[in-house]
């Protein structure tokens, strides 16, 4: 279905201008519901039948899935624009890590371990792994189903289970039943068996086949039976196929309105080459993957790709930002000097860290810029004299320290008359321009 327009769905609204949603008129509601700039829960008169037109027109053209359960549950999905600039991303790429039941006990454990007490702290956010995944390569049933129990056992987050034999996704779905696992993978031939396995045990079902018709015939017996927590695996030769397939899939989906590609994707990399594999899972996270598998646990990989992940999955509009505040860095104590920047995450952690190498303890003054860089906020006039003195009256700076020296950024050296008049009796110091230089800074110009 098309997005209805504002017209459209004025005629679905009471048409009693009675302002409860806090507009003139339902025709303004109706334009802002169009843009979806307004929930249709903010008008109280609406009637139940335009709650479901207009709810099954508001839901994302690519299904919300949850794989895992409970608080370590993840979803992917929910997707409603091809280009990160038009609006935020909804779900990250999910991005997990691979085992198969040949490996030995020992080498499971130790393959889990690392990925569970795998964490990358960046501009304040804590990023782990979400899936660890175990694929049937022994050939036996009992070895399957003990490495999937030994996983368990060590993995609290999300599983999904590898396997082309649909009686064994039947017994591993039973041993993971209240863990909400991900099947891998149905095809036409084993799709309705799989969906009945899926719905007994509450479980996510990959669909995978070669081919684009292969996918839609599976996704179409699943829907024909009300299954929709569904991930599409369509399998490519190599790399420019995979891009084009999970284009074709995203602009299917969203701009066609074909609701048998309006599922997240799911992608197991094995290239056989560690760098090809990197390179494969990054245009996954960069061109609209779900869900990505690597064969193996690699940190060099995985900050990367991880990194990359948090910045596409950012809202473009709201820099991720820290709040206005003084910090300390080290154990400053009343004789230790000041330092001065925006309260841009990215920004704020490089300056807090290289103010720590330098061996030095001091406080950091962070007034409010809305998430802005030095520059950004210094142009747009959030950063200026005045404001930095203004906010270190609000938060009490000079309880905090009797050392009057206070040091700004060297991007903004023209700011210092103007800062010496906000705050009179303080050595106004200008400060490097690149944070990298504030060790040899400190060490020469700044008296501690």
């Amino acid at each position: 279905m098309p997005p209805l327009t504002g017209l459209q769905i004025q005629k679905l609204l009471p048409g009693t201008n009675c302002r409860k949603c806090g507009l003139n008129t339902c025709l303004a509601f109706a334009m802002k519901l169009a843009g979806k700039k307004a929930e249709l829960s903010e008008c109280p008169d609406v009637s139940e039948e335009a709650k479901e037109i207009l709810g099954a027109a508001a839901a994302p053209p690519i299904r919300t899935v949850a794989i895992g359960a409970g608080e370590n549950a993840v979803s992917v999905g929910g997707e409603t624009v091809m280009f990160r600039h038009e609006k935020t991303f909804a779900n990250q790429t999910v991005v997990g890590i691979a085992i198969d039941d040949t490996m030995a006990e020992a080498e499971i454990e130790r393959r889990v371990r690392e990925a569970a007490g795998y964490c990358l702290e960046r501009v304040g956010e804590e990023i782990r792994l979400d899936l660890m995944s175990v694929a049937f390569r022994s050939g036996t049933s009992e070895q399957f189903l003990s490495a999937i129990a030994q996983v368990a056992s060590l993995w609290d987050r999300a599983i999904a289970v590898r396997c082309d034999e649909s009686a064994l996704l039947r017994e591993a779905a039973e041993k993971l039943e209240g863990r909400r696992p991900l099947l891998a993978s149905a095809n036409a031939v084993s799709a309705a068996e799989l969906c009945d396995v899926a719905k007994a045990t509450g479980a996510v079902l990959a669909v995978a086949a070669e081919d684009m018709d292969g996918l839609v015939a599976a996704v179409e017996v699943l829907e024909k039976k009300d299954f929709r927590d569904i991930l599409l695996e369509l399998r490519a030769d190599g790399l420019c196929e995979n891009i084009q397939n999970n284009i074709i899939i995203r602009r299917g989906a969203l701009k066609a309105g074909l609701k048998t590609l309006g599922y997240p994707t799911l992608k197991y990399v094995h290239t056989g080459n560690p760098f090809d594999d990197a390179v494969e899972a990054g245009l996954e996270v960069a061109k609209y993957g779900g869900a990505v598998i690597l064969p193996e646990f690699d940190p060099a990989t995985l900050v990367s790709l991880l990194t990359m992940r948090q910045n596409i999955y950012t809202d473009p509009q709201k820099p991720v930002q820290v709040e206005p505040d003084i910090y300390p860095v080290g154990e400053p104590d009343a004789k230790s000097p000041v330092f001065v920047t925006t309260n841009f995450s990215l920004t704020y952690f490089i300056v807090s860290g290289e103010i720590e190498n330098s061996g030095i303890s001091a406080w950091l003054l962070v007034p409010e810029c809305e998430g802005m860089s030095v520059l950004t906020a210094w142009a747009a006039g959030k950063f200026n004299g005045e404001q930095i003195g203004a906010f270190a009256k609000e938060a009490n700076l000079e309880e905090r320290t009797e050392n009057r020296t206070i040091v700004i950024p060297g991007y903004v050296a023209r700011i210092l008359g103007e800062t010496e008049e906000a705050m009179p009796g303080w050595q106004v110091v200008v400060g490097p321009a690149e944070a990298a230089d504030l060790e040899s800074f400190v060490k020469k110009v700044l008296t501690v």
